[in-house]
């Protein structure tokens, strides 16, 4: 049974630095994205940085209203992806959710839609 369980969510302050981590179990790490998606209240998911596992050189993509400003990556053991977010703004207040899926299934790794195993979300407050 795939899970994925999020932390490190919390509250600081515009320009301030949180570390949020995605402890994942019960996955076939072959060639997947590692996606950290972010919601906002009233607006839509959006995804913000997938790590694409089983490369030799670990791709990542980011979405651009945060490149330069976090940084997704994964630990050895391929047990835990991080998003590390630096300068944190307002518009970064948001729930934040781990996702994974096979690159294989088709389409981009912003699709939403195309992620069937989601954690169950850390929040991340940013106060101006």
């Amino acid at each position: 049974q795939v899970q994925l369980v999020e932390s490190g969510g919390g509250s600081v302050q515009t320009g301030g630095s949180l570390t949020l981590s995605c402890s994942v179990s019960g996955y076939t790490i072959t060639t997947n994205y590692m996606t950290w998606f972010r919601q906002a209240p009233g607006k839509e998911r959006e995804g913000v940085a997938t790590y694409v596992t089983g490369t030799s050189t670990g791709l990542t993509y980011y979405a651009d209203s945060v490149k330069g400003r976090f940084t997704i990556s994964l630990d050895n053991a391929k047990t835990t992806v991080f998003l590390q977010m630096n300068n944190l703004e307002p518009d970064d207040n948001a729930m934040y959710y781990c996702a994974a899926r096979w690159v294989g299934s088709g389409g981009t790794w912003l699709n939403s839609t195309k992620y069937n195993d989601w954690g169950q979300g850390t929040q991340v407050t940013v106060s101006s």
